[in-house]
């Protein structure tokens, strides 16, 4: 398996490589040339399989330069009750309406984030000790990729982690995990600004070629290939779950803000997964399903993007839709340059002439919530239900309800736990979120952050200054 760049300047390079380059030398994403296919045998033979036995049989097919015995025991290590709390990964629960939850939520900082990242961790340290190198990670975070990175991360050999994150925009919970990790090799930046803000800076970093070799910069944030793949593993797992044959079909309904969760939905279906639809789902920053809804793609700036009460969403440059458009194009990367040329200038894009195309071959379907909505969807899950959902969820099951077909079997994806975001859930329910063993007076812990402005060049000099230390 060789992948190439969405713009078409890279040349074909293997799962280790992208691994560890993170954004394309040509400012693309990595995507891998063709998506394997899964036949209704394959189908058939996965159904059973344990989360890690599944996850090595779909990762083997994109890592395939890693030797199987090797990825088993990286998986095998990765996918395991001690680190997910138990054998079941990826438990699924039926809501009173016959909506679907599948639970993303149980690893180690209670996002759905962690089903990636643990993996990462544990494929940066295999590649790197292999190749005798190290990495210094510079991230982005709205609030669950951060802790899950750092999470995944602290400790391991080889690895600096600098993640950046919007001053004051995650909630308590969400800063407490990240900004009380005492690691030597994990530091936190929080920019005064917006998301945004944070990833145009790593992208504006990672596009300095020599600074980037000269200190090793990668990233997990889902511009990562691997971050993608690996989160296709639970399509399928939630489709098997959802089902009684592989002879039906199931709609997922995804949170989203950077792309990331719901592209790995999309590449789940191109690879013959059955699935009806893909419903997108987001909060007041809507630029997602302005496109999907009318094929005009309107990036905001920071100054339009809303500090809403699902703020792992506030998001409004979606890094990974450049790889569903540069299917949506016939993988034409001169097309997608193009295209991408036009949202730096602030214009965006108009494919309305494909709309058609969009919902009929892709599945994608969206739509919107608000404060309003997430509270009065958490009080009614809990009341019919009792399920406590965070915002993120939320949103997803508002959306799921207001655009399900008669009939349709819609598999709503969780974000988070709904402790590491108490504010939001006291408004909606008039107590507390109920808060896992261990997390105990988190928001009190010591905290460790630098506050700096929105600049690249600051950026680059701190890990200067940190990685000469």
């Amino acid at each position: 398996m060789n992948y190439i760049s969405t713009r078409g300047g890279m040349a074909p390079l293997r799962f280790s490589d992208v691994l560890l380059q993170g954004l394309a030398p040509d400012g693309g994403l990595a995507m891998p040339e063709s998506y394997p296919q899964i036949d209704r045998a394959r189908l058939d033979a996965w159904r059973d399989l344990s989360y890690a036995e599944l996850a090595f049989n779909i990762l083997g097919l994109f890592a395939d330069d890693i030797p199987a015995d090797d990825l088993r025991a990286i998986v095998e290590r990765t996918y395991r009750a001690e680190v997910f709390g138990a054998a079941e990964i990826t438990p699924l629960k039926t809501l009173s309406d016959g909506i679907k939850l599948l639970e993303l939520s149980n690893g180690p900082t209670l996002a759905f984030k962690d089903m990636a990242m643990q993996l990462l961790g544990n494929l940066f340290e295999y590649v790197l000790g292999r190749r005798g190198q190290s990495l210094n990670i510079l991230g982005a975070t709205s609030g669950d990729t951060g802790s899950a990175a750092e999470y995944a991360m602290r400790g391991k050999r080889n690895v600096r982690v600098f993640m950046l994150s919007p001053e004051g925009r995650m909630s308590a919970f969400q800063r407490a995990q990240m900004f009380s990790l005492a690691d030597d090799n994990i530091h936190n930046i929080a920019i005064r600004g917006m998301f945004d803000d944070c990833q145009d800076i790593v992208k504006a970093v990672s596009a300095d070629a020599g600074f980037k070799t000269a200190f090793s910069i990668g990233t997990v944030n889902s511009i990562n290939w691997a971050r993608v793949v690996a989160q296709v593993v639970y399509y399928f797992k939630g489709y098997f779950a959802a089902t009684a044959s592989n002879d039906e079909k199931v709609s997922f309904c995804v949170p989203s803000g950077n792309f990331g969760n719901v592209c790995a939905g999309h590449i789940a279906r191109s690879m013959g997964l059955p699935v009806d639809r893909l419903i997108v789902a987001t909060n007041e920053n809507d630029v997602l399903d302005e496109f999907f809804r009318s094929g005009r793609y309107r990036p905001r700036s920071g100054a339009e993007t809303r500090v809403t009460s699902s703020p792992s969403m506030d998001i409004s440059k979606a890094s990974n839709f450049e790889r569903f458009i540069f299917d949506l194009c016939g993988r034409d990367a001169g097309e997608v340059k193009a295209l991408w040329a036009s949202v730096a200038s602030g214009q965006g894009f108009d494919l309305s002439a494909r709309r058609e195309e969009i919902a009929e071959r892709y599945g994608f379907v969206s739509g919107r919530s608000t404060h309003a909505d997430r509270l009065e969807t958490i009080r009614r899950v809990d009341a019919d239900s009792g399920v406590v959902v965070d915002p993120h969820t939320a949103d997803g099951i508002k959306v799921a309800r207001d655009l399900r077909r008669d009939g349709e079997n819609v598999v709503c994806l969780e974000t988070a736990l709904p402790a590491k975001f108490s504010e939001t859930i006291r408004e909606a329910l008039g107590r507390d979120a109920p808060r896992p063993d261990g997390f105990e007076g988190l928001e009190q812990r010591e905290q460790r952050v630098t506050v700096m402005d929105a600049d690249a060049e600051r950026v680059k000099a701190f890990i200067r200054d940190h990685v000469a230390a």
